[in-house]
């Protein structure tokens, strides 16, 4: 495992292997460890202790006695397995891994069930497809030869077992053959998988004192307490006396992390051209499973074990020679691929054949669902985001992502789809009119068919027909949409009518019948994206490795960006200044591109940590993120104080709480609940500390309430909302976000004056507080992007030499201000007057 000592630091800053101590802090280390390392090589020394005071007890009874306690004899006593068994686990990756899925997956036996059953499921296909093509007289059974007798058996149609292994071929005993070798490792996996997943159940049961039966009562948060406590006792890592929360996320979402990084990044072949299709987005499994292959797990791949990045990496003349090593390791990869595309396709279309065949045998318009595609959930991520945390949160946007998309319609794919509804349905009532009137009509050959084709083209004509009673607001949709899944470019504002954001947001949001395509049909892609798209990124791949990686005590080499230091990898746009550091900034006010090159895109960093912390407030955050989180938390306060003291009303604050307000009737209420509320000393302090001259204004007098006009404003596009609502997929106790209680320290309690007034309604207080942070965040990086540009253009014009009569008089408003609170106040409006009832009654 990697070295207790290395801290937080990147790989390129180091010019030896990133597994050596720092010489300064190795004897203060050493000194610190030695216990520990003595404890764990002599787990009964603790024991042996105990048995020596209790001789020194009983010295006086036995005295003269000739006992191996006064021979000089030492007896060990044998410990508790259950407290032994756990020290020191080599791989707790993997651990933390089946621990985690233990849990979500609902116990032991849940667990040893559907690990059986896959595997007799592909036994079931095999044999089901060898029946079907040798065992069976095809020409009986199609009614093409006469029987003597008038009803068809099934003697007549089956083949006998010995007739059947005659007729196979060579070919069939060499598919055969293939696939014994598959089941017979696919039986191995299993019984690897059960005996794994048999020591976790003894370390639920006996360390962490969780009955399976008691399993689904627990959630995540609580078992991780629990993890926690055990590293205390029984010191499962030994370079680290205490496990955070942090460290466990880390061991669990490893390689997860990276795959958001470079995301963000764009690293990943996402985006290709087809030829006669034009640009694709797509993200297959095949393709997330062949990159996690070549950059994480095969053979050959940057990580060589789960923890620790291969020591080439950290030696900066090695990056050619790496590059070209991982370019030959994704072409070998993309070949073996392209070898095996026949066969995989086959499988892929026989599985997903057999997977949805009932499904839309009883409901064919459940190709016209969407789901959320693969490219989306990696895309929307948060660093440190485990697979039920993500799920509950997209499962939130669902209703309304939904919505968006259907509101828009082709006026000319609906005009075709409504006559070919109506010719389709003219048929379709007359086969079945005639079949009414004479059933032998059904008996004609392909009558069958015909019905199912007709009734698949009615319900993919009725799909593109338009609600005729769906009110047009996509504005406040993808507002929705963004409080809960949190990133979408800032380019989306004001333009979610437009044709291009909607075909972007699609990517993310898919159709079934799309993504079902999209799967069975990757096998034949997914190589030449390997070779074409991926392979040309491997010297930016070694670069990102390189760059990107740090080592963190106790845990090994993870990735940077995980870390959500906001410090290192804060996006200057996301960042809350004070006015003062905005006005002194320089006129062309971009960053340098090194800071830009260090930070992700979107405000990843910032809204990772904001969640993090709120689904575990336990944790001990660094310096830098408490002063990160405090800033966000006192600056709204400060702009709720001006918003209800002064005649300005527009800020992002006041933006953030219309828009939140709007997206749901418990939105709504707590919207109220933090315009309701009185201002309080400390609020009153923290605003004249951001803002020293409001002080003298007339909040300084008392605990003012929110101001006549203020209040009627907001009150105004609040009221307009929506109705009852719950967009809270109900979930298991065992897929719940944190801990159930919430957090006690959050930016909502922060603007009711410190009390836990939210807490009264009933919708999860965490995820109300992230939707509000999500869009108070969004509006502050937006401005900052304004006011940059604002800059930018009166740098221009001084340049050029503008004239300056008539002067401009003291206090009046820039060009820019002015166009940036337009801007604002038009924002308010446009909302006011999108208030409808459509989010009110999501499910119709």
């Amino acid at each position: 495992m990697s070295s207790p000592n290395i801290n937080y630091r990147s790989l390129a800053e180091e010019a030896a292997s990133p597994f050596l101590e720092h010489p300064s802090s190795t004897t203060k280390t050493q000194d610190a460890k030695e216990p520990t390392a003595a404890a764990h090589l002599d787990p009964l020394c603790d024991r042996a202790r105990e048995l020596e005071e209790l001789d020194h007890e009983q010295d006086t009874e036995h005295e003269g006695e000739d006992t191996p306690r006064n021979s000089g004899i030492m007896i060990h006593m044998v410990p508790e397995t259950g407290r032994a068994r756990w020290n020191h686990i080599e791989d707790l990756d993997s651990f933390f891994s089946r621990m985690y899925q233990y849990q979500q997956k609902h116990g032991f036996r849940v667990i040893v069930l559907d690990e059986v059953l896959q595997v007799l499921e592909f036994g079931f296909v095999v044999w089901l497809l060898t029946f079907v093509s040798h065992c069976i007289r095809h020409d009986v059974l199609f009614g093409d030869v006469p029987l003597n007798h008038t009803k068809t058996t099934l003697d007549d149609v089956i083949i006998p077992t010995g007739e059947c292994v005659e007729k196979m071929g060579w070919f069939t005993f060499l598919v055969l053959f293939i696939a014994a070798i598959y089941l017979g490792i696919r039986l191995l996996k299993m019984v690897y998988h059960i005996t794994q997943y048999a020591d976790i159940r003894r370390f639920y049961n006996t360390a962490l004192h969780i009955d399976d039966a008691d399993l689904d009562n627990f959630t995540w948060h609580e078992v991780q307490q629990r993890i926690r406590r055990v590293q205390a006792e029984q010191h499962m890592c030994i370079d680290k006396e205490s496990l955070t929360e942090l460290d466990i996320y880390h061991r669990v979402l490893r390689f997860k992390n990276y795959l958001v990084a470079l995301m963000n990044k764009q690293l990943l072949p996402v985006r290709f051209h087809i030829p006669l299709i034009g640009e694709v987005v797509s993200l297959s499994r095949g393709m997330l499973f062949n990159i996690d292959l070549i950059l994480f797990r095969g053979p050959g791949s940057p990580f060589q074990n789960n923890w620790q990045l291969r020591d080439e990496f950290a030696v900066r003349s090695n990056q050619t020679e790496l590059a070209q090593r991982l370019s030959k390791l994704i072409l070998g990869v993309a070949l073996l691929n392209l070898v095996l595309a026949p066969v995989i396709f086959i499988w892929q279309l026989i599985y997903f054949s057999f997977s949805y065949a009932n499904i839309l045998r009883k409901e064919p318009s459940a190709l016209g669902l969407r789901t959320w595609s693969n490219y989306g959930r990696l895309y929307l991520r948060h660093f440190n985001e485990l697979d039920h945390e993500l799920d509950a949160r997209l499962n939130r946007a669902y209703e309304y992502a939904d919505r968006y998309l259907s509101s828009f319609s082709s006026p000319l794919a609906a005009v075709i789809a409504r006559n070919l509804l109506f010719i389709s349905g003219g048929l379709l009532l007359l086969i079945l009119g005639l079949g009414i009137y004479e059933e032998h009509v059904l008996q004609v050959e392909h009558v069958l068919t015909i019905i199912a084709v007709l009734t698949a083209v009615g319900v993919v004509s009725r799909a593109l027909i338009p609600d005729e009673n769906l009110i047009w607001c996509p504005e406040q949709l993808m507002t929705a949409i963004l409080a809960h899944v949190h990133y979408l470019p800032s380019e989306r504002r004001q333009q979610a009518h437009t044709a291009r954001v909607r075909q972007e947001f699609s990517n993310f949001f898919q159709f079934k019948a799309g993504y079902l395509l999209s799967e069975i049909f990757s096998p034949f892609v997914t190589p030449f994206v390997l070779i074409f798209v991926f392979r040309p990124k491997a010297m930016e791949l070694v670069r990102f490795f390189r760059t990107f990686t740090v080592s963190v005590r106790g845990v090994g080499n993870v990735c940077s960006f995980a870390q959500m230091d906001v410090r290192k990898h804060g996006n200057p746009d996301w960042q809350l200044t004070s006015e003062l550091e905005e006005m002194t900034r320089p006129a062309g006010g971009q960053p340098p591109p090194q800071q830009m090159q260090q930070s992700l895109a979107g405000g990843k960093t910032e809204m990772s940590l904001v969640r993090f912390t709120l689904n575990n407030p336990e944790w001990q955050m660094p310096k830098e993120a408490k002063q990160f989180l405090r800033g966000v938390r006192e600056h709204a306060v400060g702009e709720l104080v001006e918003a209800k003291t002064s005649v300005i009303q527009g800020n992002p604050l006041t933006n953030s709480l219309i828009s939140f307000g709007t997206i749901g009737e418990e939105y709504c209420s707590i919207a109220n609940s933090v315009l309701g509320a009185q201002l309080t000393p400390q609020q009153l302090e923290i605003s004249q500390s951001l803002r020293p001259g409001l002080g003298h204004g007339p909040a300084s007098g008392g605990f003012p309430v929110a101001g006549s006009d203020f209040r009627q404003m907001l009150q105004q596009n609040l009221s307009a909302s929506v109705g009852p609502l719950d967009s809270m997929r109900r979930l298991r106790l065992s897929r719940a976000e944190g801990r159930l209680e919430g957090p006690s320290d959050t930016l909502l309690y922060g603007l009711c004056g410190l009390e836990q007034r939210v807490g009264r309604t009933p919708l999860n207080v965490g995820v109300a507080d992230m939707c509000l942070s999500a869009l108070y965040l969004h509006e502050h990086s937006q401005q900052k992007r304004q006011a940059r540009q604002s800059r930018i253009v009166e740098a221009e014009d001084e340049r050029s030499g503008p004239s300056t009569w008539p002067p401009k008089p003291p206090g009046a408003p820039s060009a820019g201000a002015s166009g940036a609170s337009g801007s604002r106040h038009t924002v308010i409006t446009s909302k006011a007057a999108e208030s409808t009832p459509l989010l009110g009654s999501i499910r119709s």
